[in-house]
């Protein structure tokens, strides 16, 4: 992972590119921005890892269930605070379909070229299964409720979510509030069934443990933890100014970028490491990294947003468009299905990078205006 650090020569590029009128370029900030938080995301997620190992196991899951997902958690909220509630949507969108097919079908793919037919606990795949439909229960049915009251009043726009609407405000906080209940009633779970693989949106780094001590201090843990969530904030902020330019000269749309792009940006170093542990046969571990984000942006981040909107005015509401929605639960669907045995094989992780294709055209060609490019 080291070799990402040398990304971090784009962090002072952002800034330059953003202030120095003679090359500031709207597309550049945009990509040096994106360049930038890669690194910084990755110096995150290290030094949680650190402090996680100084803290012991109990304490140290506790970070990575509240921080694992860190550097997510700051750029969506720096983008609801400019106020870009349908790209916050998008990105937990994105966030969870690139950790249920992208890393897993990466993982499932090279690991399976690399050690044949590979086995995992199935019971770690049947209960992240069975959350991660609940969760999109969770998003499911903010979502046709309003379509519904749409329908009474003889307008719906399957991809005007940004409606006000006092029962879709009510009903998402009400939601919100059980998924973040029903996350902390997972984390009681595995704290109490040590001898149980982790799968609830604890990531269980325990075998990695065993041989790798702290190679920083708690102080010098604290300060990258501090230092790169400063660096994240600002990054951000050039990141979603430049967003509004990038969509006009790209010809994409707003939704695209959030589903696709700013989820791997959030996410890569992570889902690096998903994929290495799974060409080392270490499918339990792979695969506990990857339903564990997914479990923790669906039961955690999203919810925890709609709370925090609150500070910024318009309240984000758990009404996602009807693509999103779908995609999620098609994408849970054949998870599930293809983790089901407790064995892999690198066609089946060929058979999720598929669908993730698929599901990234459809979303490169539909404009919420209705319009394809």
């Amino acid at each position: 992972m080291k070799y990402l650090r040398y990304l971090l020569i784009f962090v002072p590029l952002a800034f330059l590119v953003e202030f120095v009128e003679a090359i500031h370029s709207p597309l550049l900030v945009f990509i040096c921005a994106c360049a930038g938080l890669v690194p910084l995301a990755g110096l995150l997620g290290e030094a949680t890892e650190e402090l996680a190992i100084h803290t012991g196991s109990k304490i140290g899951g506790l970070l990575n269930a509240t921080l694992g997902n860190a550097a997510e958690l700051i750029i969506t909220i720096v983008a609801l605070s400019a106020g870009k509630i349908d790209l916050v949507k998008a990105s937990l969108t994105g966030s969870i379909l690139g950790n249920l097919l992208l890393i897993l079908g990466f993982s499932l793919l090279l690991g399976g070229l690399k050690n044949g037919i590979q086995r995992f606990d199935r019971g770690l795949t049947g209960m992240s299964g069975t959350m991660m439909l609940l969760a999109v229960i969770g998003l499911l049915i903010p979502t046709m409720l309003e379509l519904v009251r749409e329908a009474q009043l003889g307008r719906i726009d399957v991809f005007n979510t940004a409606v006000r609407d006092p029962a879709l405000d009510a009903i998402s906080l009400g939601v919100a509030a059980v998924l973040i209940l029903l996350y902390i009633l997972s984390l009681i779970f595995t704290f109490q069934t040590p001898a149980r693989e982790s799968h609830t949106g604890v990531e269980d780094h325990s075998a990695e443990e065993e041989t790798h001590k702290a190679k920083w201090s708690v102080l010098f843990s604290t300060g990258v933890l501090a230092g790169c969530t400063v660096a994240i904030v600002f990054l951000s902020e050039l990141l979603v100014g430049a967003v509004e330019p990038v969509v006009a000269s790209l010809g994409v749309s707003e939704l695209f970028l959030g589903i696709i792009i700013i989820p791997i940006v959030g996410n890569v170093a992570e889902h690096i490491v998903g994929v290495q542990v799974a060409y080392k046969n270490k499918m339990d571990l792979s695969l506990s990294i990857s339903l564990g984000s997914s479990l923790q942006i669906a039961l955690f981040v999203a919810p925890l947003l709609v709370f925090i909107s609150l500070l910024f005015g318009p309240e984000m509401t758990l009404f996602f468009s009807l693509m999103e929605v779908a995609a999620l639960g098609l994408a849970v669907l054949i998870a599930s299905f293809i983790s089901a045995d407790g064995e892999s094989n690198w066609l089946e992780g060929a058979q999720l990078l598929a669908v993730y294709v698929i599901v990234a055209l459809g979303f490169y060609y539909i404009q919420p205006g209705g319009v394809g490019n």
